[in-house]
């Protein structure tokens, strides 16, 4: 009896792209997923020897040892293995890393490259297929070791001098920084009052139309104040308005090229409102294919971490003959558009494009979900807007004359749609086109008087820079070369995991404690956080890549520095930055510092001083100290056994507390003494075993409740309700405080065990604005303010928390 003969191993990331791939290359091939990463370095040390030529240490990952010991089992039955992760350095790392497990089974190894995944695609690639790039995983493998030198052994320095927790990393603090440093742009910016005139005029033909005051007296003017716009519009009202010039040109505008990664995430930033993160976690389903009915499951677009605007030939004509088809001659240019990528980009990979551009959004919509199909929409038209002509605008641009005062308009007309026929290129979440200040002009010639209808003067003030939105940051990072395609999104979202910055209007704030930390890594390690020399560590890291360069010697020229610096942080760091302000009591200079309960003010001469305070930041981002409370220590006594009370100061703000700890553990808010002397009437509610009142009680964990007065006769209690209604469906419970048998406050429904739905965070009563979610939670971090944000997971809404006043 014949052997069956034996199947080939193909090995990908993900078990959607196995599934998609199995559907090409049939029984000859057993297709199986890693799962991403196989192997990596160590979580709980640092997994380099610096001294042995940064020697990596590779572990299996937790929880891949099933899946490589089913890989290595395959690869022995297999004739031959295909490595295909994602064409990309991270990609050739898996590859790598498998190949390393699987060698013992002296069976070939090849490397395959899907840039989509397409059956053409697929099985060209598999009948020629090439080996693992060594220079390419170096590269990768390089990064990983620099990035690992840089978070495990900075961020120990954070813990032990500012708070447990806190994390560096060699991109992400740059990123960090960028966010700092145009915060504090804004704070020392300096608004300039200017002025602007603007004349109504109207010719012979309608319509009336606006112009600018552009010179005076032969001069261009700028308006400073409104005496001197007051001064021209009294020698203006009484002139007459004659057309000086009219210059009539034609303009074209080219169409956007094609989107990489970063164009991609900034553009669904704008126009979908996602975050770069979601868009990169879309464009991943897109890519390992969507079912779509009989046609079963299909790639549709290319790979999308890319930084290159090259085309296929093949796609191109693809393009050009669907819409020669459905635009009709004109749209169609002549030749095909090409666009130039920039210096550096990896033109082996292609640009972000649909697979096939006769899969159209509306013909597909069916199969896709609602995020999908709009990015799905956006690749779609994007690609095909960028094989398209041209659109062609009539500009008009008049200059008049009354005295001493020209006044301009400018004035532009679409004659041919062109490629916006199709798509038009975001601008602050607005297109180009309705973003323009241009107007349609009437008829006017030379010589031509005009009248006035009114003259129009306005104020204006110089605007600081904008804070950095994700697209805008991601826009930043690439113009500075800090990290690379696949970088982006994770950069964006540590910086926002790590409370160093807050979400407000979709723009990035600095907390305080982001100030903190990005201060003291530039003080202490001014490379690592040096824009520029991040720029050039990614160079390098190109260079590892094309093999221009050995991966140790870059990390050893890196080391030699940043060794130093660390070595002498380690002896000189202090987890405090000195300010402007002086102590109160000894006249030394003041430091900001975090402690248990967040950032606050201490003197620099402690121990000898012990003068502490709050702090907060006006409008132009000094610091300012905050007054000690009105009441002094031993001013109330304690009402449990007569001893004085002294201030202190918790998670929540300062509070009183017993000098008699630990006998006596009694604590009160400060200026909340209730006539009971414990406890204060809660009015909305009535003893339902005795009518008697309620009183709000605090247990020894913190967490508040409702008891009867009566007591010890009536030994009563209700949780403390929060007034907030039970999200759950169908519910008509009401959130209350409990807490946990480890003394952990959380908030669940009244109506238990009927309904089961719990909360960790303190619960607030409306509704997410971006994803609908009804009942928001206030997070209450340690440095900084409290924080409204949606409780569902991916959801991004985050905002500054203000309770709303009763009055």
């Amino acid at each position: 009896m014949n052997k069956p003969a034996k199947q080939n191993l193909l090995i990908v990331e993900s078990p959607a792209k196995a599934k998609t791939i199995q559907k090409y290359l049939g029984k000859g091939f057993q297709i199986l997923a890693s799962v991403g990463h196989v192997k990596d370095l160590p979580v709980n040390k640092l997994g380099v020897e610096v001294e042995n030529n940064f020697a990596p240490e590779y572990v299996t990952i937790k929880g891949k040892g099933k899946i490589l010991s089913a890989l290595k089992k395959a690869g022995k039955n297999a004739q031959a293995v295909y490595l295909a992760p994602d064409p990309d350095r991270e990609g050739e790392a898996i590859a790598w890393h498998i190949a390393q497990e699987l060698e013992n089974g002296k069976k070939p190894i090849f490397r395959v490259l899907f840039n989509e995944l397409t059956e053409r695609a697929i099985r060209e690639a598999v009948a020629s297929p090439g080996t693992i790039n060594q220079d390419k995983f170096e590269s990768q493998q390089a990064r990983r070791i620099l990035d690992r030198l840089v978070g495990y052994q900075i961020s120990p320095l954070l813990w032990s001098r500012v708070k447990r927790g806190l994390s560096a990393g060699r991109v992400q603090s740059v990123a960090l920084r960028l966010i700092c440093d145009r915060e504090r742009e804004i704070q020392k910016f300096d608004p300039r009052e200017y002025w602007s005139l603007t004349a109504h005029l109207s010719a012979d033909e309608p319509p009336p139309f606006k112009a600018r005051l552009s010179e005076y007296d032969g001069s261009k003017i700028e308006l400073k104040n409104e005496s001197e716009t007051q001064k021209i519009m009294s020698e203006v009202s009484g002139k007459i308005f004659t057309i000086r010039t009219v210059a009539k040109k034609k303009k074209k505008r080219n169409p956007s090229p094609p989107f990489i990664t970063s164009t991609l995430q900034q553009e669904a930033y704008r126009k979908l409102r996602f975050s770069a993160k979601k868009t990169m976690s879309v464009a991943q389903n897109l890519y390992e294919g969507v079912e779509l009915g009989r046609k079963g499951q299909i790639g549709l677009i290319t790979y999308m971490r890319t930084d290159s605007f090259r085309l296929s030939g093949e796609a191109v004509q693809e393009a050009r003959g669907f819409i020669e088809k459905k635009f009709g001659p004109p749209y169609l240019p002549a030749k095909p558009n090409s666009f130039k990528s920039k210096k550096g980009a990896q033109e082996a990979h292609e640009a972000i494009r649909p697979t096939s551009v006769n899969r159209s959004p509306e013909e597909i919509a069916g199969y896709l979900n609602k995020d999908q199909l709009a990015l799905y929409r956006l690749i779609w038209n994007r690609f095909v807007a960028c094989q398209m002509s041209p659109a062609l605008f009539d500009q008009t641009q008049a200059d008049m004359e009354a005295g001493k005062a020209i006044f301009r308009a400018s004035g532009s007309i679409k004659v041919f749609d062109g490629f916006t026929v199709l798509y038009e290129e975001g601008v602050n979440g607005v297109s180009k086109e309705k973003n323009s200040e241009d107007m349609i002009l009437p008829p006017l010639k030379k010589g031509e008087k005009v009248a006035l209808l009114e003259l129009e003067p306005a104020q204006h003030f110089t605007q600081p820079p904008p804070r950095f939105t994700e697209a805008t940051l991601i826009k930043a990072l690439e113009e500075r070369g800090i990290g690379r395609p696949s970088t982006y999104a994770t950069i964006l979202s540590n910086i926002r995991n790590r409370d160093y910055v807050y979400v407000e209007k979709r723009r990035f704030h600095p907390t305080e404690l982001g100030l903190l930390v990005t201060d003291l890594l530039v003080m202490n390690f001014s490379d690592i956080l040096d824009p520029a020399f991040t720029a050039q560590m990614e160079e390098k890291l190109d260079q590892i890549e094309r093999g221009e360069i050995a991966w140790t010697k870059v990390l050893d020229e890196f080391y030699r520095a940043f060794g130093k610096d660390l070595e002498k942080a380690q002896r000189e760091m202090k987890g405090e930055v000195v300010t402007s302000l002086t102590c109160p009591e000894c006249k030394r200079s003041m430091a900001i510092k975090s402690g248990k309960n967040g950032l606050f003010l201490a003197c620099t001469g402690y121990p000898e001083c012990r003068y502490t305070a709050n702090f907060t930041r006006d409008e132009k981002g000094d610091i300012v100290m905050e007054k000690p409370s009105h009441v002094q220590d031993g001013e109330e006594t304690c009402e449990m056994c007569g001893r004085p009370m002294v201030v202190k100061r918790g998670k929540f703000g300062e509070f009183l507390a017993c000098t008699g700890y630990p006998e006596c553990k009694n604590t009160r808010n400060i200026g909340a003494k209730e006539e009971s002397g414990l406890s204060q009437v809660f009015p909305e509610k009535k003893c339902i075993l005795c009518g008697a009142n309620m009183l709000i009680k605090r247990n020894k964990s913190g967490q508040r409740f409702l008891a009867c007065e009566r007591y010890p006769a009536c030994k009563h209690t209700e949780p403390m309700s929060t007034g907030v209604p039970c999200p759950e469906e169908g519910c008509d419970g009401t959130l209350v405080e409990k807490v946990s048998r480890k003394g952990r406050v959380f908030y669940a429904c009244d109506r238990y065990p009927d309904c089961r739905f719990v909360m960790w965070d303190e619960p607030y009563n409306a509704t997410c604005p971006i994803c609908g979610t009804s009942v928001l939670r206030i997070k209450r971090p340690q440095n900084g303010g409290p924080v409204l944000s949606c409780r569902k997971k991916g959801c991004d809404f985050r905002k500054p928390f203000e309770p709303v006043s009763d009055d």
